[in-house]
């Protein structure tokens, strides 16, 4: 069982930066692919970023590329997600996910652990 723990989040005004960080329990956590999901009410859940399980390898939806930064820290298993220049439609509930493969994917039914997400509000 892989535990998967969010936290950074909170509200800030547009223009502002929040980073978001995940926890993980899984000792191989190092050969995991790792992703940032979120989920707007009312909406479905979109992908974010992700991460290679070496920390190589990166993607970003073209909505916050440019703006946001995902990167890793195999020692501490933990994955952040810097985001800066925030928009209010960037308001949404993040969530942490890891993948049984190291291989980038933006699919989210290829991961198969995820975190209980971190509530992130942007205001104009």
């Amino acid at each position: 069982q892989v535990q998967l723990v969010e936290s950074g989040g909170g509200s800030v005004q547009a223009g502002g930066s929040l980073r978001l960080s995940c926890a993980a329990s899984r000792r191989t956590f190092s050969t995991d692919a790792m992703g940032w999901f979120r989920q707007a009410p009312g909406k479905e859940r979109e992908f974010v970023s992700t991460i290679a399980g070496s920390g190589a390898t990166t993607y970003y939806a073209d909505s916050v590329k440019g703006r946001f930064a995902i990167s890793r820290d195999i020692g501490k298993n933990t994955v952040y997600l810097q985001m800066n220049d925030l928009k209010p439609e960037d308001t949404a509930v993040y969530y942490c996910a890891a993948a049984l493969s190291p291989v980038i994917t933006a699919t989210p039914s290829r991961y198969t652990y995820w975190g209980q997400g971190t509530q992130v509000t942007v205001s104009s």
